[in-house]
Parts: C-alpha cells; structure tokens; sequence
C-alpha cells in the first residue's frame, strides 16, 4: 500500500478494524498486491480506483446496486476523505466544461444560423409570460390635483343657509372645485325652470309657437273657442303690452270670426259659444302645491285656455288669479264677440270649419318670460306642451317622462331625478346640484339652442329677480354683472344655479341650495357665498 494524505494532511486511521477489514477484502478481491494507476495529480493504487470503479457502475446501473457489496460505501467515504483536493479539483475540470458548453452553445444561438440554432430554438422555447388574473392589476396614477387655497368655509358655515348643498364647477376643465352633497337630489324650487327651458327648447324648438282657434260649431249659429294652451293669450285691446311681449290678443280673434262668419249669409247670428279646453287634461291644480301661490299672485291653475295668465291685472307679475281661468277666457270672448247667450263646456267637432286663429309668443320669448321673473305659469305651459310633443301624456303626471326625454339631447345622466311640476313650487321635484352644473357647462357653451336660455338668465344687480334691491348688495355688489343665475323660492327653500364669471378670469358652473327652515335672509347668505366663488374663480379650495 501506499501511503497518502488527503489535502488536510490527516491520514486514514488503519487501525481502525471496520476499514482495515473492508480495504483487505477490496484489496484481495479486486487487485494484485502492488498495483498502481498513473495519475498526474496523484498516484492511486489499483485497488482504490477499483472500489471508486464499482460505485461509478453501481450509480450507472441501479438495479445492481440495489443491495451494495460488503463495505464498498465505507471504501468511497474513505477514499473521498484521502482524496478530497484531487476530487475538487476534478469537479471543477467538469464544471468549467459544462459551462464552456453552454456558452458555445449560446454563442451558436445567438447567431442564429446552422441545424444547432434551429435545435435550441425547437428545444427551449421562448416562456410567454402570464397574468394571474386573481392578482389585482394597479391602477393609473392619477394626475396630482392643483393645491387650491381660497376658502369659502366662513360663507358656507352660515346658519342662514340652513341644510346646506353645493356644487361648483370650472366650465373650462369639468373639474369639480368645491362640493357639498353635490350629488343629493333634493327639490329646486324656481330653478327647475332651467330643466323645463332646456326641455323645450330641445323638443318645441325657440320659434315653436302654440294656437288658439275658433271653429264652426255642430249647432247653428254656435262657434267654438279652442285652446291649444297658450296662456298668454290677452283680453286687453290689440297693442296693449302686458306682462307677457308677443302675447295675441282676443280682439283680434274675435275680429277674423266676425269676418269669416259673416261673409256666408246662410249664418245665423251668432248666439252660443262653446268653450274647448281638452288640450290639456287632469288637474288645474297639481296637488302637491299651495293654495297659497294661487292667492297671492303667483301662479294659476293650469288649462289648456285662459287669459292673462288668468291674471286681474294683465299687466302685473304678481296678480290674484281665479279658480277657473276657463271661464274668465270663455266670458272675455263673449264680450268681443257680442250677442252670446249661451256659453258652455264641450269639444269641437271633427274637421269643423276655422273661422279664425291667433298664435302665442315663441318658445324663446316663452323661455325669457319664465327665467327673469320666474313666471310659473309660463313655465307650466312650457312644460305641459312639451309632455304633449313627446307623447308621453297632457297631464300634471306626463311631465316628469316627458322633460326628462327632452333633456336626454343634451347627453347628462339624469339617473335619479324627479320632475313634478315645471315651475319647481312643488317640494316633491328632485334634481342634484351636480347635474346643474352640468348643464350649465353647455348653457354657457350654448350648445343647440341653449343660448336662448343663456339670455333669459338673470344678472346680478343688471336683469330680472338678480336685479332686485335686496339681491347682491352691500359687499356683494362687487360681483354685479358677474352672475348669471336662476333664482328659487319655496317655503321650504331658496337656490341658486348658473354661471359665475369669476375676478380671475375663469368660468365657474355652480348650485347653491338652502333647504329646511329658511327665511327671506337666506337669499343674502346665497349671494354672499356665491360672491365668495367670484372672488375665488379657479383658486376655490374645497376645504
């Protein structure tokens, strides 16, 4: 034997008898006495690369190896420990091969030609990464916001304003500036007349004009008076100016009936006539309102034929009106007519003969009447004709479908939104501030005919109810002709809603609404917040 040291420099304890044991019988099984194997690292005995011979064959053919000879295991273990540096250095030889190998390989690959590129590409394709789809995908960074500084909290925290909602808009960007329960519905009061506009200007169109008629009646000597829901027609003389500009007169009607009827001799005079109101149908009264509005001058019943407004005076906006304008219009007729015995309730006949027609004001100067001064009436007849052009209905509850149908041109979500009545003095109508300013954005960019309602808005302290003495003054004067706005009262709440030309230059859409337990005051707290956005413009922090 020779006599070695592993690269410790410890050496193999041959007293040990369990080695000894197994080296001898290694020894004599498998080499002769003396044997040895040339190696340039170290001399091995015949007997060692015997053993190391056997584990290789036992690895390579398993089933042989199963059950492995008497002590071989111990003989590797021993010549791995008297060998570990020429071992090392061995599996380093190999190792470095393998990756030289791969790197030719590699190099092969890389320059893609050659039956050995096609061999990789086949062999290792190219992983096409996968998204688990449970995994939650990040969302785009939004755009950081700009810091605003200008705030209005001591103008909002107005105990005036009682339940307080607000939204405020920049026109030019949609950006929303400044909100407080911007998106509630809650009711409106006059600014639904922003709604019901916008409705008809989209439906009727702003040169939509609305009849009155006068036809041949089945009896003889009988005419009928047909309203087609124009209550502005007017009982004062022809060229008489009353509230509402444009308006037709009865005189001039009565005048072509007298012509027409007297120009065929076989006529009876004429002795009946015959009121035709079924243009509209339900309710004069929509429940939900007050008598109160009827008793102090603001607003009448709603049919399809009256005067005035069914006003007592003509040419005031606040006038007590009656409880059947049918029969106010029916008795001034009569009077221009002469000679009328009999007047009744009835329908005309079916293609009867026309003695005479008068046409209302156009939608726009309609429009006008029911924004400055907020008429109701002229907003209710707005809203009724616009229900009959849809055809969702003629009455007090065909108005919501057919509104809402009439604002759908314009594009906004109206998802939530309730529309009793078209003059807003119902509490049971429902409109979020959010979709005002909405629409306020495209009333100031006069989209379709939507300028026509940018005209009849009031201006503060210049045009209609903005104009008033107790409207903008004092310190919010300096926003005069700034604010173009609908103004809104009900018992139960005053608004606001329109367009602000801020101090900066930039275009804000807003809608203020103080709701609850409000007094008169609550009018000065509006104006003064919506000054506070004047003088914030685009700066308007929402703090």
């Amino acid at each position: 034997m020779i006599d070695e040291t592993d690269g410790a420099g410890e050496t193999p304890d041959a007293s040990d008898p369990s080695t000894a044991a197994d080296m001898s019988a290694a020894e004599a099984a498998e080499t002769p006495a003396g044997d040895v194997i040339d190696s340039p690292d170290s001399d091995v005995t015949a007997s060692e690369a015997s053993e190391a011979s056997e584990a290789a064959e036992a690895a390579e053919a398993p089933e042989a190896a199963e059950t492995p000879k008497p002590g071989v295991l111990t003989a590797i273990a021993a010549f791995a420990r008297t060998h570990r540096l020429p071992l090392m250095i061995a599996g380093g030889v190999v190792a470095f091969g393998l990756i030289g190998a791969g790197a030719v390989a590699a190099g092969i690959a890389s320059k893609g030609g050659g039956a050995a590129s096609a061999a990789l590409a086949t062999t290792t394709p190219t992983p096409t990464p996968t998204v688990d789809p449970a995994r939650p995908v990040p969302a785009a960074i939004a755009a950081a916001s700009r810091l605003r500084t200008c705030s209005v909290a001591d103008r909002a925290d107005d105990g005036r304003l009682a339940n307080f909602q607000a939204q405020v808009m920049n026109a030019s960007t949609g950006e929303v500036l400044y909100d407080r329960g911007g998106t509630t519905a809650s009711r409106t009061a006059s600014v639904m007349k922003v709604l019901t506009s916008a409705a008809a200007l989209s439906v009727l169109g702003p040169d939509h004009r609305t009849p009155t008629t006068v036809v041949k009646g089945s009896e003889p000597g009988s005419v009928v008076l047909v309203g087609g829901g124009d209550a502005t027609l007017s009982r004062t003389s022809s060229g008489t100016e009353t509230v509402y500009p444009g308006a037709a007169h009865l005189d001039d009607l009565a005048a072509q009936v007298e012509a027409a009827w007297d120009a065929d001799p076989a006529n009876p005079p004429l002795t009946k006539l015959i009121l035709d109101a079924s243009y509209f149908g339900g309710d004069e009264w929509e429940p939900s309102w007050n008598l109160k509005e009827r008793d102090d001058g603001y607003m009448s019943n709603i049919a399809a034929l009256m005067v005035d407004g069914d006003r007592d005076e003509p040419g005031s906006n606040t006038s007590w009106r009656s409880d059947d304008p049918v029969g106010r219009a029916g008795d001034a007729f009569a009077d221009e007519l002469g000679g009328i015995e009999v007047i009744e309730r009835g329908v005309a006949p079916a293609e009867a003969q026309q003695l005479g027609q008068v046409q209302s004001p156009t939608v726009a100067q309609l429009v006008d009447k029911a924004l400055v001064v907020s008429d109701n009436t002229a907003a209710e007849m707005l809203a009724r004709l616009v229900a009959i052009e849809t055809g969702s209905g003629n009455t007090f509850g065909a108005i919501n479908a057919g509104v809402l149908e009439g604002l759908a041109a314009y594009g906004i979500d109206t998802t939530g939104i309730t529309i009793v009545d078209g003059s807003g003095l119902s509490d049971n109508n429902a409109v979020p501030p959010s979709y005002l300013t909405r629409l306020f954005v495209k009333i100031n960019a006069r989209e379709g005919n939507l300028g026509v309602l940018m005209d009849g808005l009031p201006v503060s302290g210049e045009r209609g109810s903005l104009s008033y003495d107790d409207r903008f003054a004092g310190d919010n004067s300096v926003a005069d002709g700034a604010v173009s706005a609908k103004t809104g009262w009900i018992d139960t709440g005053y608004t606001l809603s329109g367009v602000v030309r801020a101090e900066d230059g930039s275009t804000l859409t807003f809608a203020i609404y103080a709701l609850g337990d409000v007094t008169d005051e609550a009018k000065q707290a509006i104006d003064t917040l919506t000054t506070g956005f004047y003088l914030c413009g685009d700066n308007l922090s929402n703090q």
